[in-house]
C-alpha cells in the first residue's frame, strides 16, 4: 500500500513514520510511506500558499493552486489513489473507516489543511472527507497521523498476531470496548488477577472476557 501525505510540516510527521510499528511495515514492504511539502508548490519567489478570505474575516486560508499542484504530483505516482481530507465537516472517522481503507486496494493520499482552513474548490479533487473528533486542531497533521497509524496497523503482516487486529476495541460495531487484561504478577500492591483467568478453563475465560467487555 502507498500512502502520500500533503503537509506544509513534515518535520512533524517523521517521528511517527520513522518509528514503531510504522517504520516496522515500511521495513517490511508492507506499506510506502512519502511526505510531500505543501510549500514545494507555493506561489512566487515566496513559495505563497496562503491568502486572504474573499468576503473578510480572520485567518488565512489555503490556496487552490499549490494543493492541486501538490495532488496533481502525488496522483502521476499514484493515479488510482484516494485523496482524504481531515476536516470538522467529514464524516466521523471510526474503526470500520479504517478497516476499509486497509482492505482497500487503493493507496492514499492524505491532505493536511493548515490556517484558518482552504478554499473550498479543493474539495473538487477529494474523495473523503473526515472528522476525527469534536475539537479543532491548528491543523490536519495530527488527524493524518491517526489515519496513518489505524490504517497501517491493520494491514496483513504488521502486527504479531494472526487475530490481533480482531480481538480489541470497536472491531464489531464501533462500539464494543475489549475487556481488561492482566500479566505477571498474580498480585500487585494488593490487587489480584482475576482467578477466572488463572484456572486454564477456556470456556470460563471466555465467558469472562464477554462479560467484561463494554
Amino acid at each position: 500500500m502507498k500512502i502520500q501525505i500533503i503537509t506544509l510540516f513534515p518535520d512533524m510527521l517523521k517521528g511517527v513514520v520513522n518509528n514503531s510499528m510504522i517504520w516496522k511495515a515500511q521495513d517490511k514492504k508492507i506499506v510506502d510511506i512519502s511526505l510531500i511539502e505543501l510549500r514545494e508548490y507555493g506561489l512566487g519567489k515566496r513559495k505563497t500558499v496562503d491568502d486572504t478570505p474573499y468576503g473578510g474575516g480572520d485567518g488565512m486560508l489555503l490556496k487552490p493552486e499549490p494543493v492541486f499542484g501538490a495532488v496533481e504530483y502525488a496522483k502521476s505516482v499514484d493515479p488510482d489513489a484516494m485523496v482524504i481530507l481531515p476536516t470538522p465537516r467529514g464524516d466521523q472517522y471510526k474503526q470500520s473507516t479504517a478497516k476499509k481503507l486497509a482492505k482497500s486496494n487503493q493507496g492514499l493520499i492524505i491532505l493536511c489543511p493548515r490556517y484558518e482552513g482552504y478554499d473550498e474548490r479543493i474539495t473538487s479533487i477529494v474523495d473523503g472527507q473526515y472528522c476525527v473528533g469534536n475539537y479543532v486542531l491548528t491543523g490536519g497533521e495530527i488527524p493524518a497521523m491517526i489515519i496513518l497509524d489505524s490504517v497501517v496497523r491493520l494491514l496483513p503482516g504488521v502486527l504479531g498476531g494472526a487475530e490481533s487486529a480482531e480481538l480489541e476495541s470497536f472491531q464489531a460495531d464501533d462500539k464494543t470496548i475489549e475487556y481488561p487484561q492482566y500479566t505477571r504478577p498474580e498480585e500487585f500492591r494488593g490487587m489480584k488477577v482475576p482467578e477466572t483467568l488463572l484456572n486454564g478453563n477456556h470456556a470460563e475465560i471466555n465467558k469472562w472476557r464477554q462479560k467484561h467487555q463494554k
